[in-house]
């Protein structure tokens, strides 16, 4: 009996074992089935670095606030001989750009806090997605005066090879929209803290390089302007450096 017992109790005990382990087994390829598999990491999307400095190199022509575009190469902001669109007139009356905002070609606008003062430098940084075809140009007025203003016009950034950089000397033109009377509460600069855009265009109407100023010092009595505001070319240093 004991032995019946024992073989007995042997044929129960090792099917249950059995089971045991198949329902675990069962359970852990369950387990791992029901496992999400893990999203890849995407790639780092390539880019080009960019660093734009600008300088003024007037003895007393604070710059507005320096407007740098960012805009497709079909754009120019402005071509000698031709009208000034709106937006040139308005910046080169008043310092403001924000009108070169709403131009179709224009894909960004980034402006300075301040004006840039005589002999101060301002540096912007870019980042680009690698393959991207951007120009860049930089405007700015020159604001002790009717209607100057200085920059330069669609620098394209592919021609640029890592760690290489371009440095450039832009001249002052002259928006053609308002006419160079100096006088008082003509000029939005810290100079006379007169008027800045003006609807009315009472120039010649095309873009063309400055004659450059003729203040109370050279005779022209009704001139809120000195000496120490006259300039002559090149009036800004721009340099563009591709960091990566």
């Amino acid at each position: 009996m004991s032995i019946i017992k024992a073989i007995t109790h042997q044929k129960f005990v090792l099917p249950i074992a059995l089971t045991s382990l198949l329902t675990l087994s069962a359970c852990s390829d369950n387990d791992t089935d029901s496992m999400p598999t893990p999203e890849p990491t995407p790639a780092p999307t390539p880019t080009q670095d960019y660093r734009v400095t600008v300088t003024n190199l007037t003895a007393d022509q604070p710059m507005s606030p320096i407007a740098l575009i960012r805009h497709q190469t079909s754009f120019s902001p402005w071509r000698t001989g031709e009208t000034s669109s709106l937006a040139l007139e308005t910046l080169a009356e008043s310092g403001d750009s924000a009108e070169f905002a709403n131009i179709e070609g224009v894909d960004a606008l980034v402006t300075g806090d301040t004006a840039l003062a005589p002999g101060m430098k301002q540096s912007f940084d870019l980042m680009l997605t690698e393959g991207e075809i951007e120009s860049i140009s930089v405007l700015t007025m020159l604001v002790n005066t009717n209607d100057a203003f200085t920059g330069v016009n669609s620098f394209s950034l592919n021609q640029l090879a890592i760690d290489e950089i371009k440095k450039m000397n832009a001249i002052a033109y002259d928006a053609g929209t308002e006419a160079n009377s100096e006088e008082k509460g003509s000029i939005p600069g810290p100079v006379d803290g007169g008027e800045g855009f003006n609807a009315m265009r009472d120039d010649v109407d095309r873009v063309h390089a400055h004659p450059g100023v003729i203040s109370v010092d050279d005779g022209l009595s009704d001139s809120v302007l000195s000496a120490s505001h006259r300039f002559d070319n090149p009036v800004l240093a721009i340099s563009i450096e591709r960091l990566k």
